[in-house]
């Protein structure tokens, strides 16, 4: 049977413990679940299993506040974090997606500028656009 992987994710501490490591009060830790702005996993018996993801947005709260936010600006500021965090990730996965894409299509196309007048024009991959090598004599 193989062994359950731990990450930053894996809810291991009592709300005492992850107090201690977040220095707050453990009340302070169930408001912040109560509103939402730190909600921590659950056992089946009901009781709240912080993770080590869970202590660092803790003290994130905690700095937060120093700098004198509110409660729901800290909130907005959680969530935005977040949903930078999630488009990063989705960003490495489409460029890695890309990437792969071009790797394995041989037959990539290539697009260059066009004789006349600045058109897009699509080649295949090791052709060239031909060039006017016409040399034209401007008097005025």
């Amino acid at each position: 049977m193989a062994e359950p992987q731990m990450d930053r994710f894996t809810p291991v501490f009592a709300i005492a413990a992850a107090a201690d490591l977040a220095e707050m009060h453990p009340q302070t830790l169930r408001q912040y679940d109560r509103i939402g702005l730190v909600s921590p996993q659950r056992t089946r018996g009901n009781t709240r299993r912080y993770s080590l993801h869970d202590v660092a947005r803790l003290r994130e709260v905690a700095r937060l506040s120093a700098e004198g936010l509110s409660l729901e600006g800290i909130r907005r500021v959680l969530q935005l974090e977040d949903r930078v965090r999630d488009l990063e990730e989705r960003v490495r996965d489409l460029e890695h997606a890309l990437t792969e894409e071009r790797l394995q299509r041989p037959e990539r196309r290539v697009f260059a500028a066009g004789a006349a007048g600045g058109e897009v024009i699509t080649l295949r991959r090791g052709t060239r656009v031909r060039r006017n090598a016409e040399v034209v004599v401007w008097k005025p």
